[in-house]
């Protein structure tokens, strides 16, 4: 097999980490992603699951060791197991070492078992409190039964899980305990996120934002924590995560701080939109089309040199930011459009 260069960005970072939205919609609306009206996209501007197929294979071949599928709900996609099952039959050595998804949790329990046959072995499931009641205020009308039957249904197939919380200030700041002790039973590692600035959400982004290293002061103050130098994947493309082994638990939890403490030096990651907009950036508006080219018939050859000339524009670092008086958003596009 001829050897083909990897994509490295102006800074001398290789990206070898492709996040994949499936699609803008999702079953849920949470106050951090989504208004609670949302216009979603027709259905005639999203990639086909062959175009994903294809731009996937074409990454793949250009050193993305690591996908992810995401959405909004990538569940709710109709037939979305048959590209995931395509995309696992890429993992071979030399080539996609891991195929990982990012869910609600709420289509879980129908899907579970597909996954892991299709070679899926991680997921990440979006969690924000163990409470019923404030669960369905977060994600304004969902049901915590549902994800947490799906969470069980991902455990019982033999998938490695995560749980993504978003911190929340005088919302979910009191459910860390729960959650922490609940993740060391089940065998989870526990993500805390702080919020971040994308898209318009019909709430007031200063007035939720919690700087996780607060939480982590508060949570040290009665949990033992020891930092955990182990890459959340074993060496596979690395996330932004800061992990800590709590050892009343034997568990870990991570830190991801866009905002207090942010993680760009070794960012290796770009994303993939529905409607096949690279983004270079989650905080920038840095991208590229390549839906246009795809339907206008341009060979792999033309479409690597899309991408190795988008690759080059990849910034430094986000501009993340947020401040008590307005403009609190400095994004547009919601996270359900970018894929997180």
């Amino acid at each position: 097999m001829t050897s083909v260069a990897p994509l490295v960005d102006p800074f001398g970072r290789t990206i070898s980490y492709l996040r994949i939205s499936v699609t803008d919609r999702c079953d849920l609306r949470c106050v951090y992603c989504m208004q609670e009206q949302m216009t979603f996209l027709p259905r005639e501007e999203l990639l086909s699951f062959e175009e994903l197929e294809r731009l996937g294979r074409l990454f793949i071949r250009l050193g993305t060791r690591k996908l992810r599928i995401t959405g909004g709900e990538p569940l709710v996609r109709r037939d979305v197991m048959r590209l995931i099952e395509t995309l696992g039959s890429e993992i071979a050595p030399g080539g996609l070492e891991e195929l990982v998804l990012t869910t609600n949790g709420s289509q879980l329990a129908r899907h579970a078992a597909g996954l892991y046959a299709a070679g899926v072995r991680r997921i990440n499931v979006s969690l924000d409190t163990l409470d019923a009641e404030r669960f369905r205020t977060i994600t304004r009308g969902g049901r915590l039964d549902q994800t947490l039957a799906g969470i069980a249904a991902a455990k019982a197939a033999g998938l490695r899980i995560k749980i993504n919380t978003v911190a929340l200030k005088g919302t979910n700041e009191d459910a860390f305990d729960d959650l922490l002790l609940w993740c060391g039973r089940e065998g989870f590692d526990l993500c805390l996120i702080e919020t971040m600035p994308l898209g318009e959400t019909g709430e007031n982004r200063f007035d939720r934002y919690l700087p996780l290293s607060t939480v982590r002061q508060r949570l040290q103050s009665h949990w033992t924590l020891r930092r955990d130098a182990e890459p959340e994947t074993g060496g596979v493309a690395p996330g932004p995560a800061r992990y800590w082994r709590v050892a009343e638990t034997g568990g870990r939890i991570g830190f991801i701080t866009p905002l207090t403490d942010h993680f760009c030096d070794a960012c290796n990651r770009v994303r993939l939109t529905c409607t096949g907009t690279l983004f270079l950036c989650l905080g920038q508006e840095d991208q590229a089309d390549l839906r246009t080219p795809l339907r206008a018939g341009a060979s792999d050859q033309e479409m690597e040199a899309i991408l190795r000339e988008a690759i080059a524009r990849k910034p430094r670092k986000h501009d993340f930011m947020i401040t008590e008086a307005p403009p609190t958003t400095q994004i547009a596009r919601h996270m359900s459009m970018t894929g997180g």
